[in-house]
């Protein structure tokens, strides 16, 4: 069963991600696992390693891309 991981970055401009969205997007695509990137918030699905590794990736990115705050939540669906 996958574990999922849906963040939402901030400063949110409905339809404008920002650099600091694009980076963590970019940077959970590069994971090689499942990317949804919907309008406001994006979520990362898999193996608990894969997804649990690719955590830190996407933080990294947006904080050093100049995001104000990150939200995240953690699921295993079912």
């Amino acid at each position: 069963m996958p574990l999922v991981v849906e963040f939402t970055i901030e400063p949110f401009v409905e339809g404008q991600p920002g650099p600091h969205v694009r980076a963590a997007v970019d940077a959970a695509e590069r994971s090689g696992l499942t990317v949804d990137f919907g309008p406001f918030g994006t979520s990362v699905s898999g193996e608990d390693g894969a997804v649990l590794d690719s955590v830190d990736g996407i933080l990294r990115a947006a904080v050093a891309a100049g995001a104000t705050r990150v939200s995240l939540q953690l699921a295993r669906p079912g």
